[in-house]
């Protein structure tokens, strides 16, 4: 089992190592639509929609790599102060209650949807943009399938620790 949990997070590793890049490539093309846009007054809906997909590519499929390294957002009132056989408990419940429920249902809820932009090869957002929506809905059945994994990773992990007394 540890060996699926390895496999996992080695995963998610390298599509968060692939997507880490759009971060830069983002600012990058922003700061040559602006440059282009007040200095030279030239306008592209393509470049601007390519900021979009980047954006929506870095979060949807980096969300997976910040559960793992455990940076995401946590809003809690005990869990900061309890003790460590406590937290394993709630992140066991948490996981199987919480958030693996919640990915299946955003996977099943919007699957059709991203069956049918790929039916049609959906357009752009706006005329003169990417003709790739298609590509940018499918990051959503791409995060829910990557966080369930790691969810499961976690939970492998949790699993196998020894209970402290």
């Amino acid at each position: 089992m540890e060996k699926l949990a390895n496999a996992i997070d080695a995963l998610n590793t390298g599509v968060a190592t692939f997507v880490r890049w759009l971060a830069l490539f983002m600012v990058l093309v922003q700061f040559t639509i602006v440059l282009g846009r007040y200095a030279f007054g030239v306008n592209s809906i393509a470049a601007q929609e390519s900021v979009l997909y980047m954006h929506a590519a870095l979060f949807m499929l980096g969300a997976s790599y910040t559960l793992l390294v455990d940076k995401h957002v946590r809003v809690d009132v005990f869990y900061s102060k309890a003790r460590p056989e406590t937290k394993r408990r709630i992140d066991i419940f948490g996981h199987l209650f919480l958030l693996l429920p919640s990915m299946g249902t955003l996977l099943y809820w919007s699957w059709p949807s991203v069956r049918n932009s790929w039916k049609i090869l959906e357009g752009p957002l706006s005329v003169g943009g990417i003709e790739a929506v298609f590509l940018m809905k499918s990051l959503i059945p791409a995060f829910c399938v990557l966080v369930m994994l790691q969810s499961v990773s976690l939970l492998i992990r949790l699993m196998l620790q020894r209970p402290t007394p």
